[in-house]
């Protein structure tokens, strides 16, 4: 634990005077519901594409990968290359065209526009309960931060979050949120960047910080990405390379990045459908980078920190640290007074960040996809508006008390991975067939969700109640818990895919006529060479990283 300077305290007094700055000034452009919940749809290309990954850079990132990186080594990058970029890239070259022409709101409200209303309203209500649990993400991860730092109290930092966010949100809506995680982006990198830096020199570089690691850690292969998953027993996390490539790379990363409302909503922002495809591609290019920031934290954890430091089970409950407390403990080590406030006012940054993008998202989803269409249909633009900001306030206190959940977990990333296999990944399947085969019909859709969300519910508390149903889920018996999640990803996907094109063959679909504009092949695609050429640039630095890592 380190005492702050005076410098270090007006760094993250300057920080949130910026942001609530932020809010009001941007209140006034916040007069309609479009302004409100969709920033006007006047954001360019590449600030939509800093707000796309932004959004995502909380503590997920932040405290989340460092701690998994800590945990399983290497294999967390995936999480940032195979479980990001190809669906980064084909949400901007394929997807977007369908989500802009429609001119859906939402993605529960693509599902109204292509499966009808039992869908969107299934989606619209099981997305607004997930948000609100991964923002407790947020506030229990900046408290951890605090606690471990500075010895705050965990409440004070749960109120103080709140309040901020709450604030800057409730006043400029979408727009607010996007500039003020533009300028987290950056201060995220300006206060963290110092980290992998020192920490390379003290290890002696890259092959000197792995072979610490390896000396260390005889027992784990924590330093490779690719060669050592041919076996499940042959990595930490007891993954085969098929729960990898198939559960995180084409159902996991496809399901978030292209369905998911949180991230999809900034680029639904753009002022035009080329900065749309173009957003998450410049998105995608940035997304390469962040290992910098998160994963090498936590690798350098494995190098550095006392063996006995950072236990897995009950940390918390018997005053020890846990795997979430890996990048607090690091940077307490690298950083000195002065800089200490940068990196924590970073921190902070991204905790907010993740908040305000699961707030903003949630008071969208619940005003056009739940309060309108079932409690008030014939509802004005201004009582929209007034809605929007009254739930942001609800939406944060139902967060305060998922951020207690999360003291449960040993690592933030286990939960976050079950909520996204609760809700995330049956909508993909649903949305994917929407997309892209015309006989996929209303009541097809309903019931594919809801079973590809009940499985997935049902496998979780299956092996809560059972451990030894781990190995039956995952396929073996070395599976550790992200293991889990990959094949539970897979099982989910498979059961909504299958009752989705069942029950379809079995029941009308809609007349060809109604899918014009919401359906692959029935809908005109506007060229778009520009964003092909750059996705086609993306994708070829991600192969050479993958080789380069492997």
């Amino acid at each position: 634990m380190l005492r702050l300077t005076g410098a270090d305290f007006a760094i993250i007094a300057i920080y949130f005077v910026a942001v609530l700055g932020i809010g009001w000034y941007l209140k006034r452009r916040a007069g309609t519901t479009a302004d409100y919940f969709f920033a006007g749809r006047s954001l360019s290309a590449w600030i939509a594409g800093l707000s796309f990954v932004a959004a995502n850079l909380g503590s997920l990132e932040l405290l989340g990968w460092s701690a998994s990186a800590y945990q399983y080594g290497m294999l967390a990058t995936h999480w940032y290359w195979v479980g990001a970029i190809p669906a980064m890239l084909v949400l901007g070259v394929v997807m977007m065209p369908f989500y802009y022409v429609s001119k859906a709101h939402s993605v529960p409200g693509y599902l109204k526009l292509r499966y009808g209303e039992g869908a969107r309203l299934l989606s619209a209500i099981s997305f607004a309960v997930m948000t609100v649990l991964m923002s407790g993400i947020n506030m229990f991860s900046m408290a951890v931060v605090m606690k471990v730092i500075l010895g705050w109290n965990i409440h004070f930092s749960i109120i103080v979050s709140t309040v901020t966010v709450g604030i800057y949100v409730a006043l400029g809506g979408l727009l607010s949120a996007v500039f003020n995680e533009v300028l987290q982006f950056v201060l995220i990198w300006a206060g963290t960047l110092l980290i992998p830096i020192v920490g390379l020199i003290e290890t002696g570089g890259w092959s000197g910080m792995l072979a610490r690691i390896a000396e260390r850690f005889p027992g784990g292969d924590y330093t490779h990405m690719w060669s050592n998953m041919g076996s499940a027993a042959a990595n930490p996390m007891g993954v085969h390379w098929t729960g990898m490539v198939f559960g995180l790379g084409l159902i996991g990363a496809f399901g978030y990045w292209t369905t998911d409302f949180l991230v999809v909503q900034r680029v639904m922002a753009a002022r035009d459908l080329r900065s749309a495809q173009m957003a998450p591609v410049i998105g995608a290019a940035f997304k390469m980078l962040v290992p910098l920031v998160v994963i090498l934290p936590g690798l350098l954890g494995r190098a550095v920190l006392p063996v006995e430091l950072v236990g897995e089970t009950e940390a918390l409950a018997t005053g020890g640290h846990s795997y979430n407390e890996v990048m607090p403990l690091i940077m307490a080590r690298y950083l000195t007074p002065g800089l200490l406030g940068l990196g924590v006012t970073a921190l902070i940054a991204g905790f907010m960040s993740g908040m305000a993008g699961n707030v903003s998202a949630f008071a969208t989803v619940w005003t056009y996809d739940i309060y309108r269409p079932v409690f008030r249909k014939d509802a004005s633009d201004a009582v929209c508006l007034r809605m929007g900001r009254w739930c942001t306030v609800v939406g944060l206190l139902v967060s305060i008390g998922a951020a207690y959940l999360v003291m449960q977990f040993a690592s933030i990333m286990d939960y976050v991975q079950a909520l996204f296999g609760f809700f995330i990944i049956p909508l993909f399947g649903t949305v994917i067939l929407g997309m892209m085969w015309k006989r996929a019909t209303p009541a097809g859709g309903f019931w594919g969700l809801l079973a590809g969300t009940v499985s997935s519910a049902a496998l979780w508390v299956w092996v809560r109640m059972d451990p030894s149903a781990l190995s039956i889920i995952a396929m073996s018996g070395n599976a550790k818990a992200m293991a889990e999640n990959l094949y539970r990803f897979i099982w989910s996907w498979v059961v909504c895919v299958v009752v989705t094109v069942g029950v379809s063959l079995i029941t009308r679909p809609k007349k060809e006529k109604d899918l014009e504009g919401l359906v692959y092949g029935l809908t005109p695609i506007p060229s778009a060479q520009g964003p092909m050429f750059w996705a086609g640039v993306v994708g070829a630095v991600f192969v050479v990283l993958n080789v380069l890592f492997w």
